[in-house]
C-alpha cells in the first residue's frame, strides 16, 4: 500500500515550486511599516513589514541596498517592490526586496522620472551644452542657505585650498514649498555679477527635503545661466534634476568647493618645480655656450690669423703655378702634333699620293673583272640551269630534262638527248 504521507521537506519544496511558478508573486508591490530592522555586517537588510493585522518577513541584499538614497529605520513607513518566495529552511514565505522608497514620496519619484525624461529629450542634459569650469577662479558665487553645514563646508574648503579666491553668498531657501522660486531668483541674481563660477546646493536630507532641486524652474534657470554652475546637492548617493543639468556635479558641498578651486600649495609646488627646471636648463645652456666660446677663442684660426692667411696664400700660389705648367705642357704637345702633321708625305706630295691611289684602284678593278661571271661568258663559256638551279655535275641532270642555258647575251631552252660521263 503506497505511503500517502509527505515529508515536511517534500511539502515545502512543492509550495516553493508553486510560489516560484506564480507570475503574480514575481513582481509584488507592498506598503507597510518596518519592524525588527537589522543591518547585517554583510550589507544585507533583514526586517519585517507589517500593517494593522499582518506581517511578512523581508530581506534586501547588498546590491540593492546600495541603491537607496536613505537609511531605513525602525517604524518607518515604506513602499517596496520585490518577489515572494518560500524559504525552505523555515518553511515560511518572505519578500525579497529589489527597491524601496519612503511612503509619501512615491508621487515625487514619479514626477522626478517624468521631468527627467522630458528635460533629457529637450537636450538640457546634453554634454555639448556643458560650460567648462575655470581652472584658476578669483570670484565664486554661492547659492545656498546662509546657515547649516553646506555653507560652512564650502567656505572653509575654499579658504583652506585657495584663499586668494573671493566668495559671495546669495542666501536662499533650500527646503519647503517656496524654495524653488527663491533658488531661481538667487541664481539669476548671481548670474549677473560675472563670477567665474557658481556653486548651487545644500546639505543632505531625504528625497522629499531635496525636492526643490527637482523642479523644472530650477533646472531651466541653471541651463540658461551664462555662468558655469557646479551642483552640490545632498550626499554622494543623492541625485537631483539640478545635478543632471548643471555643468558639473559634485557629490557633496565640500566636493564642489574642491572642484571649483585648485589647491594653492599644489600650484606653488608646481611653480617651484618649473622654476627649478628652468634654472637648470638656463645654467646648462650658459655652460654650453661658455665652453663653445672658449673653444672658439682657443681655435687655431683666431690665435694665428696671419699664419692661416699665409698658408692659404701659399696654396693659391701653388695652384696658380700648376695651372701655368699644365697649360704650357699642353701647348707644347699641340705644337709637336701640328709639326708632325706638316711633315707628313701627304702634305708635301699630294699629286704623287693621288697617282698611287689611282693605280691601286685600277688593279682592284681588274681583279674584280676577272672574277665577274659575265666576263667569263663573254669568252664563250655558258651556265646551265635546271629548275632555276645551276647544274654543277653530271649527276644533277638526266635524259629528256628541260634545261636553260645562259650565254653572254641571252638564254637558250634545250632538251637533254643523252647524258655521258
Amino acid at each position: 500500500m503506497p505511503d500517502k504521507y509527505l515529508t515536511i521537506s517534500s511539502l515545502t519544496r512543492y509550495l516553493k515550486f508553486k510560489f516560484d511558478s506564480d507570475e503574480n508573486l514575481r513582481n509584488v508591490y507592498l506598503r507597510g511599516e518596518i519592524s525588527n530592522f537589522k543591518s547585517h555586517t554583510t550589507g544585507h537588510y533583514y526586517f519585517s513589514l507589517k500593517d494593522e493585522t499582518s506581517k511578512i518577513n523581508a530581506i534586501m541584499f547588498k546590491n540593492n541596498t546600495l541603491k537607496l538614497n536613505f537609511k531605513p529605520e525602525e517604524g518607518m513607513k515604506v513602499l517596496v517592490e520585490g518577489v515572494i518566495r518560500i524559504y525552505e529552511a523555515t518553511g515560511s514565505y518572505q519578500i525579497y526586496v529589489n527597491d524601496m522608497i519612503e511612503d509619501g514620496v512615491g508621487n515625487l519619484h514619479i514626477a522626478f522620472e517624468k521631468l527627467k525624461e522630458q528635460l533629457s529629450k529637450e537636450g538640457l542634459f546634453d554634454p555639448k551644452y556643458k560650460k567648462p569650469i575655470p581652472k584658476i577662479p578669483t570670484r565664486i558665487g554661492i547659492v545656498t542657505a546662509k546657515t547649516g553645514a553646506a555653507i560652512k563646508d564650502i567656505m572653509s574648503t575654499i579658504e583652506r585650498r585657495f584663499p586668494i579666491c573671493s566668495t559671495y553668498l546669495f542666501p536662499c531657501l533650500v527646503q519647503g514649498e517656496n524654495a524653488s522660486i527663491d533658488i531661481v531668483k538667487k541664481i539669476k541674481q548671481a548670474d549677473g555679477y560675472g563670477f567665474d563660477c557658481l556653486i548651487v546646493g545644500r546639505g543632505g536630507g531625504s528625497f522629499e527635503d531635496l525636492n526643490c532641486f527637482n523642479q523644472e524652474n530650477v533646472a531651466r534657470a541653471i541651463f540658461e545661466a551664462k555662468t558655469p554652475i557646479i551642483s552640490a546637492v545632498g550626499h554622494e548617493i543623492d541625485f537631483t534634476i539640478a545635478d543632471f543639468v548643471s555643468d558639473l556635479r559634485a557629490p557633496t558641498p565640500t566636493g564642489a568647493a574642491e572642484m571649483a578651486v585648485p589647491n594653492l600649495s599644489d600650484i606653488q609646488n608646481s611653480l617651484n618645480q618649473y622654476n627649478i627646471r628652468l634654472n637648470e636648463a638656463i645654467l646648462k645652456k650658459v655652460k654650453y655656450l661658455k665652453l663653445y666660446l672658449e673653444s672658439v677663442k682657443n681655435s687655431y684660426a683666431l690665435k694665428n690669423p696671419n699664419l692661416m692667411f699665409d698658408t692659404r696664400k701659399q696654396k693659391l700660389d701653388m695652384i696658380s703655378e700648376n695651372l701655368s705648367k699644365n697649360l704650357l705642357i699642353k701647348i707644347d704637345r699641340n705644337k709637336v702634333r701640328i709639326d708632325n702633321i706638316k711633315s707628313k708625305y701627304v702634305l708635301n706630295n699630294p699629286e704623287s699620293l693621288y697617282k698611287d691611289k689611282k693605280i691601286n684602284l685600277k688593279n682592284i678593278i681588274d681583279k674584280l673583272e676577272l672574277l665577274n661571271p659575265l666576263s667569263i661568258l663573254k669568252r664563250g663559256y655558258t651556265v646551265t640551269y635546271k629548275d632555276n638551279k645551276i647544274i654543277k655535275n653530271i649527276n644533277d641532270i638526266s635524259k629528256n630534262d628541260i634545261v636553260n642555258i645562259r650565254i653572254n647575251d641571252g638564254y637558250i631552252d634545250a632538251k637533254v638527248i643523252d647524258v655521258r660521263k
